[in-house]
């Protein structure tokens, strides 16, 4: 090239016009490269190598529907009855030791306190008065003292199982745990799911224990499991990864149920063959394996720790029939099996038909 014909500078500014876009299309491929091992890619090789083996175009990929929204505060939460004592009917308890405990829930600090927070007091305080009660100091009390002890004693009693119920539903790592705003969960993140579950177990057993004096409740324990919920939105990811497997193996098995009858049995064999040979179907029935583990790992966890709480308000049963369900058809585990089985039956079908 005569770069002659080139103002002075030109040549230098053209080359380096040329290296950048060299250098943003280069970036652009990396970023896709970084894309494909998520689970939208490793479903859409699979589509493509099928269509290719069944000799049609690949389908065309709908995007799955979200999940639903987590019910609003006054949906999910139980109204409890605030218990209101003066200050001398609380020292008249004093031999209970639960004057200091009343005095900070009642502070600035213990009004803003966190859910979880809120639930260890309430725990802390039946655990006094029930302790209490069924001690020595309900006789040395007089009588409209130990009348205010046993109101007092079964009113918190009675109202422990919702207030635990109410410190999961109202804590921000709960809620953001079934974010809209979240993705499906990658092939890579599925390991995840199992050492994360701990902080599900830990939830159940202290619901299972609120009413053991025995046991111990320890904050740290309790805030970090409660951490872990809130690092990412696990239980959203798991349910968008469901929808999305259930949407493309739904348009998969169309693609086969379409195509089966033009095909020509007789020299369709080798095509099938390499398909299930393939890297993508190989890769795809690992995920599948993966995904359904995962779910029924952490739905499941879901399920018993809610299996011990107190009857959910109707619009969280709603929502946990819906999209929490082990076996409710419509939901997005058992939908996903279904969709998972109807596409294994017509890759039966399939590689019958291309003997």
């Amino acid at each position: 090239m005569d770069r002659s014909r080139f103002p002075p500078g030109k040549a230098g500014h053209a080359s380096r016009q040329r290296g950048i876009r060299g250098l943003v299309a280069t970036l652009l491929l990396l970023l896709a490269g970084c894309g494909e091992g998520d689970s939208e890619a490793l479903l859409r090789d699979y589509q493509q190598r099928l269509a290719e083996t069944l000799g049609v175009e690949a389908p065309e990929r709908a995007s799955p529907d979200n999940i639903g929204a987590f019910p609003e505060q006054d949906e999910r939460l139980f109204e409890i009855a605030e218990t209101r004592e003066g200050m001398l009917d609380v020292y008249a308890l004093r031999e209970c030791h639960i004057a200091n405990l009343v005095a900070g829930r009642n502070n600035q600090l213990g009004k803003v306190a966190a859910p979880s927070q809120r639930w260890l007091y309430e725990l802390e305080l039946w655990r006094r008065l029930s302790g209490c009660w069924n001690g020595d100091v309900p006789d040395t009390l007089s009588e409209d003292s130990r009348e205010r002890l046993a109101r007092l004693t079964a009113t918190k009693t009675d109202q422990l199982p919702r207030v635990s119920w109410n410190a999961l539903f109202a804590s921000e790592e709960w809620i953001k745990n079934f974010s809209r705003a979240s993705s499906p969960l990658s092939p890579e993140a599925l390991g995840e799911v199992e050492s994360r579950s701990a902080a599900l177990r830990y939830l159940r057993e202290a619901t299972l224990h609120q009413f053991d004096r025995n046991w111990l409740a320890d904050s740290a324990t309790l805030e970090g499991h409660l951490k872990t919920l809130q690092e990412r939105p696990l239980s959203a990811e798991l349910l968008r990864a469901l929808l999305l497997a259930e949407q493309r193996l739904a348009e998969s098995s169309t693609l086969i149920e379409d195509t089966l009858g033009e095909l020509d049995g007789a020299s369709c064999r080798g095509a099938v063959d390499d398909l299930a040979d393939s890297p993508e179907a190989a890769r795809l029935a690992a995920w599948v394996n993966d995904l359904d583990r995962a779910a029924r790992h952490w739905l499941g966890a879901i399920d018993a720790l809610l299996e011990v709480h107190v009857a959910a308000p109707p619009a969280v049963a709603d929502y946990r029939r819906q999209w929490l369900s082990l076996s409710e058809p419509e939901a997005p585990l058992p939908a996903f099996t279904a969709a998972r089985e109807r596409h294994a039956a017509l890759r039966n079908r399939l590689a019958r038909h291309c003997r």
